[in-house]
């Protein structure tokens, strides 16, 4: 049964598997990673005994087209380091310079996924060198607390550096999650989305990660404590508190989250940080346990390559569910059970079951690693094929980011009216030749290829003659040796003949002698004479034989010697040939080199040629609105402030896409359209920018156009000196595009200063207010006259004599100064309706006031003061009666209407005609009021003297001593009131500043002229200006002022 698993895991149709679950799991869709994708490739590294596959897939990932690409690989190399084969740590830190590389390119991009992508490669980072630094932490950190103590050891400076590291990996973790909860609502309906689910896959791994380092860091923080003092571990103890309330945070915001609740079980932690200085309570501490369930088998998913069982399914996973919900209640609970032993063993039971589970696992995992020999044969094979696929993957993947950028140039040219035939031309020429280098470059790589195939098949029978060769030295050498041993052998058979024939010619001549001596034997021995002649003529053709054979085995190796020189001089031939062949290749391939640089140059030329096209027309534009800043016919121009702002602040929206545009090009110079396509928009906005700054300075008053104009001079000769530094190919890399900034932050806060504050009301309703707040003052004037002759007539009850006297005096000049101010609302009243009919023209009286806002606002603000006016005299007046006020408050009352009234006429005058009745029986009016006004004041201090006067002083019975010492103490009052007087004077500048401030403010120059500040009424009585006086404006130059009335003529533009 496993031979058949095995056969059916190495057969055709699972050679792919991991490609395809890399590739699925791997994409560029918005949703979360499959848990059977990820589950194969784990497998995946534990056939193989490593991650040798998964990265020899993931290098060849265009990573740097998509940030979500990344973000899941990110993901899924997590939960292969947690999940995956022991050495897929030690695999992983071969390319550890890979990951910084996606982590830096997409940090330094403002980009929501390149930011979470920055910040888990850091992580990632971190992981990788702990576990290499200290292996006895599994990448899955889940140890026991003996292997802990064994790893910190009992040296005091290794637990704290163990302590500081477990510190950092922890940040990196709590970072990673706050940077994924910060760009995600905590709303349900977020995790829910298939968006937010592929930012919140990976907190899964995270929460597994921190809860037993959570764990550790208890445990290696009460040792340090047991070790050391507890000041010298302040600055751990702050990092554990600040890193415990970050987590605790993190599991209570995922906890809340439907997303999480059918996927992990996330521990609670306490309340509070662990008592570190009172080691009693680590027996208090419960190491937090995160529970994942297991999943339900999908319907997709491929049959187990081995059968390890036909018994029953292990039941576990449910009974490990069932104890969890029966102990600590449903997932994410609120609930909390106190049963600490009940909850022991039942952790112990799970311990076990858990033990059980991964011996099976274990088991597994040794069958269906006898199946890796055979598939890495297969991977091997597939190998080259990937890479080779892969890199047509990525150039088929550039090639469509530039053919999609050029279509993005395309469009955006095609959105510039005044460029858009020019910009065509420019899309279609730059696509023709972006489809001849595609075609250049699709040249190359097919003979790039049909190259290297003749040099592997060159290689191939070099390789094929090599062997031969060493195969015809091998035949040589063996021929050799057998040569020799014949040799040998022939030599040695020659020397035993040639002893057998000494011994025999020894024995003929002892025969011989023997017969000699012995003629009468000689017949018994001629038998045995004629033996050894037989004897002897066969050892002869031996002899002959052997030599024949030693002749043949001589002309064999003469034949072999001519064979190996032949196939030498072959072999030489074809060495010859087959250099001949690799020169003349690598001479074609220098020469398409070669002619591809050439190409790439001019690209890069004509790229520059459109750069220095578009600067030199951004130039044009600019000199052109520079020009307009000193053209007397744009004098007659005019623009409002809110429009320059509108164009200031566009035009510095451009500088940063300014900016971008020149980093990219100066990073790809291949592509200038994005720097092209911002210049573009720059000059145009700057252009518009610096022509209405010139428009608006011809309203401004003079310090303000002075400044407006300076800086919009600036800002035409910094772009000007940018434009100039982009047609120059040496510098175009110091070019500065934010150096124009600060001059278009100039002209944005000049243009702001230069808007009108007007009343917090629609220009619709300003004709509507004009005519509430007429009608409001006649009503409080009218109200204050019938108040007055109320008063009267309580006075005469109350009172008699000299204060019924001068209760009458003061309120029958009252009644004098109402009569006169209700008469000149009522002139002013007509004079405006005369100045509205004779200006609106064909338009109606609600658009006539709201295209004269500033002078609308002038006569509600006088309206307004006036009717204040009236009201503040009536109740001074009644307090004086009663004798509950002051006079001095009459008084000022007095000159605060004059004041009010005096303005309420410069605001009627600005627009009227000089020759209009209504004005000059205005102005009659307001001389008619000044002089009920003074007639107040008079009243009342005649009447405060005549009081006052009641009051003699008698000194009669004083002594000399008492004299003197009442004279020094009437001294010590005149100093105190003296210094009194002076701080109410300065506190009187003060506020006299502020209202000149809050006035000068409200009267910024708009569409229309200032406000003239008004005079206060001709009084001998004092020589300084009234106390109550409020002007609504800044006051205005000398050289304004008119010798008519004390009143400054408004001046209106044309």
């Amino acid at each position: 049964m496993v031979q058949d698993a095995a056969r059916r895991a190495t057969g055709p149709d699972n050679v792919y598997v991991p490609a395809i679950s890399i590739s699925k799991a791997i994409n560029t869709q918005e949703a979360p990673v499959k848990e059977k994708h990820a589950r194969r490739i784990i497998l995946g590294t534990h056939h193989e005994k490593g991650a040798f596959t998964f990265w020899s897939y993931a290098i060849g990932l265009p990573l740097a087209s998509s940030p979500i690409l990344s973000w899941k690989l990110c993901h899924v190399l997590h939960k292969v380091l947690r999940d995956g084969h022991p050495n897929v740590v030690h695999d992983c830190q071969r390319y550890r310079s890979n990951i910084r590389e996606i982590g830096d390119l997409w940090g330094h991009l403002h980009d929501r996924y390149g930011q979470l992508v920055s910040v888990y490669t850091r992580l990632l980072l971190t992981k990788i060198s702990f576990h290499l630094k200290h292996p006895q932490f599994p990448a899955g950190l889940e140890v026991t607390d003996e292997v802990l103590e064994k790893a910190a050891g009992t040296d005091v400076n290794n637990i704290f550096q163990l302590t500081v590291e477990m510190f950092d990996y922890m940040d990196c973790e709590l970072k990673l999650s706050e940077s994924v909860f910060r760009q995600l609502n905590a709303a349900i309906a977020v995790s829910q989305m298939s968006s937010g689910q592929c930012r919140l896959a990976p907190l899964i791994q995270v929460i597994q990660d921190c809860s037993p380092l959570y764990h550790y860091t208890v445990k290696l923080m009460f040792k340090l404590h047991a070790c050391l003092p507890a000041d010298t571990l302040q600055g751990h103890r702050d990092r554990f508190h600040e890193q415990f309330h970050s987590l605790r945070n993190v599991f209570r915001r995922a906890s809340d989250m439907l997303y999480f609740k059918r996927l992990i079980q996330i521990p609670r932690l306490p309340e509070g940080p662990p008592d570190f200085l009172r080691a009693s309570a680590l027996a208090e501490h419960i190491k937090p346990v995160v529970v994942v369930p297991e999943e339900a088998p999908e319907d997709e998913e491929p049959e187990n390559l081995i059968e390890i069982s036909t018994g029953p399914p292990v039941k576990e996973p449910a009974v490990v569910a069932d104890l969890f919900e029966q102990t600590f209640g449903p997932p994410n609970g609120s609930t909390k059970d106190d049963r600490d032993l009940q909850i022991e063993g039942l952790r112990r039971e799970v311990e076990a079951l858990r033990a059980e589970l991964e011996k099976i696992k274990l088991e597994a995992q040794r069958y269906m690693a006898q199946l890796k020999g055979q598939v890495n044969v297969l991977e091997a094979e597939l190998e080259e094929q990937r890479k080779r696929k892969q890199k047509a993957l990525v150039d088929n993947e550039q090639l469509r980011h530039e053919l999609e950028h050029l279509r993005a140039a395309q469009r955006e040219g095609a959105r510039n009216q005044g460029l858009r035939e020019e910009a065509e031309k420019k899309a279609s020429a730059t696509e023709a030749r972006y489809h001849k280098l595609k075609e250049k470059h699709s040249e190359l790589v097919n003979i790039h290829a049909e190259l290297l195939r003749k040099n592997a098949d060159t290689a191939k029978q070099l390789t094929v003659t090599q062997q031969s060769q060493e195969e015809v030295a091998r035949v040589k050498e063996q021929l050799a040796f057998q040569m020799a041993q014949a040799r040998r052998e022939s030599e040695m058979k020659v020397e035993e003949q040639g002893d057998q024939l000494e011994k025999l010619t020894r024995e003929l001549e002892a025969k011989t002698g023997e017969l000699v001596r012995t003629q009468e034997a000689l017949s018994r021995t001629e038998q045995s004479g004629s033996e050894l002649s037989a004897q002897l003529a066969m050892l002869s053709a031996e002899k002959d034989a052997l030599s024949s054979a030693v002749r043949q085995r001589e002309a064999d190796l003469l034949a072999a010697q001519d064979l190996v020189r032949e196939k030498l001089a072959a072999l030489n031939q074809e060495q010859q040939r087959g250099s001949r062949e690799r020169d003349e290749l690598q001479g074609r391939l220098a020469e398409k080199e070669s002619q591809e640089r050439g190409l790439r140059h001019r690209l890069l030329d004509e790229q520059f040629a459109v750069v220095r096209s578009a600067a030199a027309e951004a130039e044009n534009i600019l000199r052109d609105a520079v020009g307009k800043l000193d053209d007397a016919l744009h004098l007659r121009c005019t623009s409002s402030p809110d429009y320059l702002v509108s164009r200031a602040q566009a035009a510095l929206d451009t500088v940063s896409a300014l900016e971008n545009g020149h980093a990219h090009y100066l990073a790809s110079m291949s592509d200038a359209s994005a720097l092209v396509a911002a210049l573009t928009r720059f000059s145009h906005l700057a252009a518009d920018t610096i022509i209405n700054g010139s428009a608006t300075s011809h309203l401004a008053p003079t310090d303000h156009a002075d400044r407006l104009m300076d800086v919009c001079r600036e800002c035409g000769a910094r772009g000007l000196e940018l434009v100039g530094q982009l047609q120059d190919r040496g510098a175009v890399l110091q070019a500065q595009p934010g150096l124009v900034r600060k001059p278009l932050q100039g002209i944005l806060q000049l243009g702001q200063e230069l808007k009108p504050k007007s009343l917090d009301v629609r220009q619709e309703e300003l004709g509507a207010m004009v005519d509430k707040e007429t009608a409001a003052t006649s009503a409080a004037i009218e109200d204050a006259v019938q108040r007055i002759e109320d008063m009267m007539n309580q006075a005469r009850h109350a009172s008699s004599g000299v204060k019924l006297e001068v209760n009458e005096r003061i309120l029958q000049s009252c009644t004098d100064l109402m009569k006169a101010i209700r008469l000149l609302v009522m002139t002013s009243t007509s004079l405006q309706k005369e100045i509205v009919e004779s200006g609106r023209g064909a338009a109606t009286q609600q658009e006539f006031y709201a295209k004269n806002s500033r002078w609308t606002e002038g006569l509600i603000s006088a309206s307004k003061a006036v009717g204040w006016g009236a009201t503040q005299l009536v109740e001074s007046a009644d307090r004086v009666v009663l004798h509950t006020g002051k006079y001095e408050e009459l008084i000022v009352c007095s000159h605060e209407i004059a004041a009010s009234t005096a303005q309420l006429v410069a605001a009627s005058k600005v627009k009227a005609n000089k020759h209009s009745c209504h004005l000059s029986h205005l102005q009659e009016c307001s001389r008619s009021v000044n002089e009920m006004a003074a007639n107040v004041v008079a009243s009342t201090k005649s009447g405060q003297e005549q009081i006052e006067d009641r009051d003699t002083m008698d000194f009669s019975g004083l002594s000399l001593i008492k004299l003197k010492k009442q004279e020094m103490e009437s001294q010590v009052r005149v100093l105190e009131l003296e210094k009194t007087l002076e701080a109410e004077r300065v506190r009187l500048g003060e506020l006299r500043k502020r209202h000149y401030t809050l006035a000068g403010g409200a009267a910024t120059p708009g569409e229309e002229e200032p406000w003239p500040p008004c005079t206060s009424p001709h009084s001998g009585a004092s020589k300084k200006p009234p106390l109550a006086q409020k002007p609504s404006v800044a006051p205005r130059q000398d050289h304004q002022l008119s010798r008519k009335d004390g009143v400054y003529p408004a001046q209106l533009m044309s």
